[in-house]
């Protein structure tokens, strides 16, 4: 049985100095990443009707201070994913999420938000286990049931808000232990998260 992420891969963060941590990225991490980044933007490629790339975290503008988290995201662009919705898979030493993310350089968002807006009841009807994130830095998130207006008015209104949808999975989960089984989960929420992917896609295309 082929483990997806293991408790060595969780303790990558407790690495001290920018350098150890990042070889340690580079080699335990990136190769799970390459491997999953590949298998999701295929399905979304599919799912999707058009191409969608693959993008590593490289961490490059780290020069001092060790990065506490690491990722996968995958987009439509081929050059870059902040600018636009992305999908993402990754690590705290805590936990691994697999988001729906709009971070704070995102193109359109206050179109999108708008649009969020109008299908809260939509977004509050995904599984209970589904969480949400409005800062991609910190590893807070709360209950999807506790999603409110307000949060959503904030992603619109301040420009450097962001709003992330989607599951955590705690280091010791067991559904970690078994790629299969975590491959499915990161395929299930992917495929939840589509609709709402797609109507932010066509908000900022308006």
């Amino acid at each position: 049985m082929v483990e997806a992420f293991t408790q060595k891969d969780f303790d990558t963060f407790k690495i001290d100095g920018l350098e150890s941590r990042m070889e340690a990225i580079q080699q335990r991490i990136q190769p799970k990443f390459q491997e999953i980044g590949t298998e999701l933007a295929d399905h979304l490629s599919q799912k999707l009707g058009n191409e969608m790339y693959l993008h590593i975290a490289k961490h490059a503008r780290r020069t001092v201070n060790p990065p506490n988290d690491t990722w996968l995201a995958v987009a439509d662009n081929k050059r870059g994913y902040k600018k636009h919705p992305h999908f993402q898979v990754g690590l705290f030493d805590s936990h691994l999420f697999i988001w729906l993310a709009f971070i704070y350089e995102l193109d359109g968002k206050s179109r999108i938000a708008s649009e969020f807006l109008n299908n809260l009841s939509n977004l509050k009807q995904l599984p209970e286990d589904y969480v949400v994130s409005l800062d991609h830095m910190k590893k807070d998130a709360f209950p999807i049931d506790s999603l409110e207006t307000s949060h959503l008015e904030r992603f619109r209104d301040v420009k450097k808000a962001e709003f992330l949808i989607g599951r955590h999975l705690l280091r010791d989960d067991v559904r970690l232990q078994d790629n299969e089984q975590f491959m499915a989960i990161v395929m299930d929420t992917a495929d939840d998260l589509v609709p709402f992917y797609q109507k932010a896609m066509q908000a900022r295309s308006v």
